[in-house]
Parts: structure tokens; sequence; C-alpha cells
């Protein structure tokens, strides 16, 4: 044994046990709005901010201890003030940051209330759908990917697209297919009015939050209807968009031949997946980190669930990917673009 390497080891996972107990720490700051009064507030003492948020001091006092202990907000010794820095107000305090991060701890909470049934499934190879977590899971995802699309999407995604920016813009027809909450098709809706946008999800409690989040918007362009990715209605689409959904299918090479045939002969169908290698030793970074966990709890048993469970998994890699969607019947597939988090890929008839 080689106790420098112990030792090491042992730090790591002080590291790691402080950050899965400040996760729940996290989660509760951001449901009272108590880093976003530091936000637009600070520098605040625990007694200023308990009485601007209406809570209890004595718990701010060891959240905000916490709190700075992890990095996460900043303490000014000398006034027994705590602040967040512009970097941290981005990550944590600001709503519509493309870096906001809090959506991730909500997710986190389904992930460990899962733990009991997941046991069980890692023994059965049963699957657990979409539908049987708890509801925090899709309100975490709508909190976590919604800042990501309203960022990038309309800006630098659909443009890398051959024409489709220009179709949308004279007025087309699109399927966002395993939509969610909805919100890449309330982002797409109001940058494109002149389209007619249709979102499909195969559960029908996030298809109604979609629809609310919609009529918030005052968005008149768009619907929402619950159906599966096989299945879901209409033709000669010119865009079809799967933003990051397509590895969560049971069916995934049965959900492209379906949007092949809805498609038009000159459409485009916009697949958005986590950004992975095709080998596992070139994922093994702190993004693959996050998403082999999540794919371990979410994605794979979600998969596993469907008919045939093909269980791509949220790290499939562009060739096996390309391998899907060319065998849905697709002959045209690239790489539009890429973020350090997603791959954009184009598939054309």
């Amino acid at each position: 044994m080689n106790e420098a390497k112990l030792n090491e080891l042992l730090g790591k996972m002080v590291t790691e046990l402080g950050a899965a107990f400040a996760g729940a720490s996290v989660i509760i700051g951001d449901q009272l709005g108590l880093y976003q009064a530091l936000a637009a507030n600070g520098p605040l003492t625990s007694v200023e901010l308990a009485a601007q948020t209406g809570t209890a001091e004595r718990y701010v006092r060891e959240w905000l201890a916490n709190q700075a202990a992890s990095g996460y907000i900043d303490y000014e010794a000398s006034s027994n003030r705590f602040h967040l820095s512009p970097e941290q107000r981005l990550v944590f305090g600001q709503a519509d940051s493309p870096a906001l991060m809090t959506g991730g701890f909500h997710m986190l909470q389904s992930v460990y209330n899962d733990i009991p049934r997941m046991t069980e499934a890692f023994r059965t190879g049963q699957g657990l759908g979409w539908g049987e977590h708890c509801n925090c899971l899709f309100c975490g995802t709508e909190k976590f990917f919604g800042p990501g699309y309203r960022t990038n999407l309309v800006s630098g995604w659909l443009p890398t697209l051959d024409g489709v920016t220009a179709k949308l813009q004279a007025g087309g027809k699109v399927a966002d297919v395993g939509c969610g909450h909805g919100i890449s098709t309330v982002v797409m809706a109001q940058a494109f009015p002149n389209t007619q946008f249709y979102g499909f999800d195969y559960h029908q409690p996030s298809i109604v939050r979609a629809q609310e989040l919609a009529a918030e918007a005052n968005v008149s362009n768009v619907t929402f209807e619950v159906a599966k990715a096989k299945e879901y209605p209409g033709q000669q689409y010119d865009l079809v968009t799967f933003f990051d959904c397509l590895h969560d299918m049971g069916d995934p090479v049965g959900a492209a031949a379906h949007v092949r045939t809805t498609l038009k002969p000159d459409g485009t169908w916009m697949i958005v997946e986590p950004n992975a290698k095709d080998n596992l030793a070139d994922n093994l970074n702190p993004v693959g980190r996050v998403y082999y966990a999540a794919s371990t709890m979410i994605c794979v048993p979600a998969s596993l669930s469907q008919e045939v469970g093909l269980a791509l998994g949220a790290q499939a890699g562009e060739a096996k990917l390309r391998e899907v969607v060319t065998q849905g019947g697709f002959r045209h597939f690239r790489r539009a673009t890429e973020t350090p988090f997603n791959l954009i890929l184009e598939a054309r008839p």
C-alpha cells in the first residue's frame, strides 16, 4: 500500500463528501431566494439576509458558513458579511445566466430519492421510466437545460444547419420531439413567429407544464401534445428537433425511421446530445463524470423501461449516434457544431 496515494484519495473523498452534503443546501438556498438576495443586495450579514428573505437567522447563519467553506459565496471577515462575486452570481444567483447550475442540484434530489428502486434495478436489469421519478427531476431538468437553450439555440445552433434559419424566418413547420417542459419549443417559437411549432412528449405532466410556460410567454404559434417519438403526428415538417432525448429512448432507430417519414424531402433533423467521444478513455473527465452518473441513474433506466431498450446512454458518442440515424434511413449526417457540453448534429434524408 502506498500511504501517500491513500492520503490523496482520502483528501479527495473529504472534498466529495462535502460537495454531496452541500448539494442539499444549494437546493434550499435556491428555493428560498438566498442566492438571489445576496446577488441583488450583498454584502449581507446573516441577520440582514434572513430579514430580507423571511427566514430564520440561525439556519441562515449556518447555511452561509457552509456556502463560504464550499467556495460558492465569499466571506468578508472584517464585517462578518457575505456576498457573491460576479462569477458566483452567474452560477448561483442569476436566473437568465447561461452558466446557472442550480438546476442540476434539483435533479440530484430525485437521483438520491430513487436509490432503493435503482438498487433493485441493478439486480433485475429492469428499467425505471422517466415518469416514475419524483417531480424535482422534471423541474430540475427545466432549470438546468433552459439557460443553455435560451443562450445558444437561436443564435448559435440553428444557424449552423444548412438553410434552416431562412426557412423558419419565412414560415415553416417544426416538430420538437421529447420536448419535456417545452423550453426549447417556446424559445424557437418566440424567435420565429411566422413558423408553426409542435411540441411532443410522452410524459403528460411535462406537456401540461409546457402549455403553462407557453401561455406565460404569450406565444400563439406553438401547440403541445402527448405523443411518443415513434408515433408523433404530422407530415411535411421543415425541421424536427430532438434535444437531449434520443439516447433516453428505448428504440432510437425506430424513432429515427419515424422522423424520416415526417420530414419534407429537403427537411432537416436536428439532434442535440451530450458531448462525448467515442472511446470511454476519452470521456474520463469532469464533464464525462457528470454525464455517466446521470446516465446510470436516469438515462439508461429510462431506455430499459421501454420497448427494445437499446440503452445508448448519455455518452453514446458521435459514431454510435451516426449508426442509429443512418439505420433509420438518413443518408446525410454531420456534426454541425459543438459546445463543451453538447453535440449539435444535422441529419438529412
